[in-house]
């Protein structure tokens, strides 16, 4: 596979953020600008998606994970914090999974071990319906309105909006089938990392029942709720987001 794109700032100890479906380094902005005076930032963009859309798409979220780790491999980090939201949480579990002596410390965020996503604002076979039949751009603004409490008129909607723009239909096909196929909830308990769960408690798209089963199942992890956000607790709410981070990190 061709070198996926991974942004590259600050100083310090690495910590490596990887995004979700429909997702793009960018959206990361405020907490790229918030820890980069302390820390090492990476944050890949997954092949189809961002920066990485020009590169064939993954079919499962392992090989997304691979790509990840690939791509930290040849920038010589040996180890690292991860923080993973939504489909990319999935892949920092597989992350744990395929090389967890790596991992200093991990977050799981807007996550659940099960890609077939129970409960989600609508199923993963719906959502590959609506974007063959409306076409990515009508279905990634439609989706991304659930991620937050004031849907598009949130103040970093735009973000969402410009990433949707830089992923191929192609990617986001093969993200849908990788998510539907994927389950991680027998690899939870081999997760030896100290682990934290930060969750929105109007997320749409992974219910509480999710998060719980992240929490009830990795040995050594902690939950933390965050009130009245939604799917984008990281830009609907980011002083808090980045405050619970940082005193986890330290």
């Amino acid at each position: 596979m061709q070198d996926i794109y991974i942004g590259d700032t600050g100083k310090g100890y690495p910590l490596v953020f990887v995004h979700g479906f429909l997702g793009s380094t960018d959206m990361w902005k405020p907490q790229i600008e918030y820890f980069k005076k302390n820390y090492n930032i990476l944050t890949p963009a997954l092949p189809g998606f961002g920066k990485s859309n020009n590169i064939l798409p993954c079919n499962s979220i392992e090989c997304m994970a691979k790509a990840v780790l690939d791509a930290l491999k040849k920038k010589k980090i040996k180890k690292f914090n991860l923080l993973g939201h939504s489909m990319g949480g999935m892949i920092a579990q597989e992350m744990a999974n395929l090389a967890g002596e790596q991992i200093s410390r991990l977050i799981c965020y807007g996550t659940g071990p099960v890609g077939n996503i129970p409960g989600r604002f609508e199923t993963i076979n719906e959502s590959k319906k609506k974007l063959k039949n409306d076409g990515l751009a009508i279905t990634s603004n439609r989706i991304a309105k659930t991620w937050f409490v004031d849907g598009d008129k949130a103040k970093y909607f735009y973000l969402c909006s410009n990433a949707a723009k830089e992923t191929s239909l192609i990617a986001a096909e093969k993200a849908l089938d990788a998510m539907k196929n994927w389950n991680g909830i027998d690899n939870l308990k081999n997760i030896k990392n100290k682990t934290l769960i930060i969750w929105g408690d109007k997320d749409r798209a992974y219910n509480l029942s999710q998060v719980k089963n992240l929490r009830n199942n990795i040995p050594d992890s902690d939950l933390k709720i965050i009130k009245n956000s939604s799917h984008n607790v990281h830009l609907e709410k980011p002083d808090e987001f980045n405050n619970c981070v940082r005193g986890f990190l330290k």
